[in-house]
């Protein structure tokens, strides 16, 4: 599955032609150099586009209508170089619909104390441009992001380099479609919600197939793709029979690779990005989808447990974002299993029954092949592992009724103190920030949901502008975090967001 789009991102500069065509040459040189020295830097994961110098409402209409409908463009990045009275800016920004950056940033980076003259302060106004362009971006009520440095630096590069990850998320949001092959595990609140208010809010398309549908794709899949499939998992995993027949274990694989096929296959033809199984809805599958859906989320497929299609979006968008990051650490599903409760030793240790995502493994994969209490089918193969160390986000989004809330909690994982020969499952152990215990409460104040969509490599920044583009609360539980201040923030949200 491709994950990676060639997005560009548009540079528009903002002028006007009181000081004459010379001073209009030179914003256009500046900007120029800006461009091909960020395109040239490593640090932006996107091509930077240079659009012509921005002087009348017209132009600036038909820049931000032409960005609208490029389907290459990711979003746009603003800088006032000279002064650019804003309301020159209304309709288009009225228009525009995509991710907007705005870059405070002047061409020189220190004052040029020994030439400086009214002619070059004349020009070089972005101190008051950006503040004029500024204003008038608050008072319109949009959402954006602003960037202050000077453009060589590597900090700025970076924020503009994280901006754009994140307006990836914002703008393949709209693109997410959501393969249901069963409905939410009954009773459970959590993994329900608004399909509907999900679609206006985020653009995902929530749509539920009978199971029997997908498993005559599977049963459709010839012995020859099966195997060949088989055997690229016996050359990358170690196999782990503890005891098992060979043949009958290598059969119980079979049946996880021609699941493999058979849900790619249906989900390419139907055209969805991400997936949601139940194991009390298993129709004619004979195993609980494991290792397929392990090795589908390796491929970029967003997945949510017992009918959860609300991670299972999120965790699409988090590999969209985080496509092509070098030296990526991998992004999941996860759920809280069960606590260490040692003083000094606290954390969560995660888990799943099967479908955890091998991007963030750490060390060997092996397949296994157990008991599953729950299905009430064969023994399903799984790939086992343990995760990487270092920090990382867990992300829940729930629905409460009248909104969406996002809760983001910054976690450190580490490794578990002993093994766990007993346990068939992927892990990872975390500790949430600031410390166990307020972590814990704070999220369940804020109502978090047991699954979560995992990764290593976004940022809970990235993750607040995500939801702040898309209109909903985010919570931050961090190193920061207090209870009692928490409990103002999530009043506060209410008043907000609660309408």
């Amino acid at each position: 599955m491709k994950l990676q789009r060639n997005y560009k991102f548009w540079f528009c500069t903002g002028s006007q032609d009181l000081y004459g065509d010379e001073c209009l040459r030179n914003v256009a040189e500046h900007s120029r150099i800006i461009v091909d020295k960020l395109n040239a830097s490593g640090a932006l994961p996107f091509e930077v586009v240079l659009k012509p110098t921005l002087i009348t409402n017209e132009l600036i209409r038909k820049t931000f209508n032409e960005a609208n409908i490029d389907e290459d463009c990711a979003g746009v990045i603003v800088w006032c170089h000279t002064f650019s009275p804003a309301k020159s800016w209304i309709l288009g920004l009225q228009e525009y619909r995509k991710p907007l950056l705005h870059l405070h940033t002047q061409f020189n980076e220190e004052i040029p104390y020994d030439t400086i003259d009214m002619d070059f302060m004349n020009e070089n106004q972005s101190a008051h441009g950006d503040r004029e362009w500024g204003h008038m971006v608050t008072r319109m009520g949009i959402e954006r992001k602003v960037v202050v440095g000077h453009w060589t630096s590597a900090a700025v590069q970076d924020k503009i380099a994280s901006w754009m990850r994140t307006a990836i998320g914002i703008v393949e949001s709209s693109h997410v479609r959501v393969m249901r092959v069963a409905d939410n595990m009954r009773n459970v609140a959590v993994t329900e919600g608004d399909k509907v208010e999900a679609q206006l809010k985020f653009g995902w398309e929530v749509d539920a197939y009978p199971v029997n549908e997908i498993a005559e794709s599977v049963a459709a899949v010839s012995e020859s793709d099966t195997n060949a499939l088989v055997d690229e998992y016996y050359d990358k995993y170690e196999i782990l029979l503890e005891g098992r027949d060979a043949d009958e274990f290598k059969k119980h694989v079979a049946v996880q690779a021609q699941i493999e096929i058979g849900f790619e296959r249906f989900l390419e033809e139907k055209n969805y990005q991400a997936i949601v199984t139940h194991f009390g809805d298993l129709g004619a599958l004979k195993q609980l989808p494991g290792l397929a859906i392990q090795r589908l989320m390796e491929k970029g497929y967003g997945f949510g447990a017992e009918g959860d299609w609300k991670v299972a979006a999120m965790v699409r968008i988090m590999k969209l974002m985080s496509a092509g990051m070098k030296d990526a650490k991998g992004t999941s599903m996860l759920e809280d299993y069960t606590y260490n409760l040692v003083p000094g030793k606290e954390g969560i240790l995660q888990a799943h029954m099967l479908e955890i995502c091998p991007t963030i493994a750490e060390g060997p994969i092996s397949i296994k092949c157990q008991p599953l209490s729950m299905g009430d089918r064969e023994d399903p193969a799984r790939l086992v592992f343990t995760s990487k160390e270092g920090p990382g986000i867990a992300a829940s989004l729930i629905d409460l009724g009248n909104r969406f809330r996002l809760i983001i909690n910054s976690v450190d994982c580490k490794k578990v103190e002993k093994p766990m020969p007993k346990l068939p499952v992927a892990t990872a152990f975390w500790t949430p920030k600031p410390d166990f215990a307020t972590g814990a409460e704070a999220w369940i104040l804020a109502g978090g949901a047991h699954h979560t969509a995992f990764s290593y490599d976004i940022t809970a920044e990235q993750m607040g502008d995500w939801a702040a583009a898309m209109g909903i609360e985010a919570v931050f539980i961090d190193e920061k975090t207090n209870i009692r201040d928490f409990k103002k923030d999530l009043m506060l949200g209410n008043v907000v967001f609660g309408k």
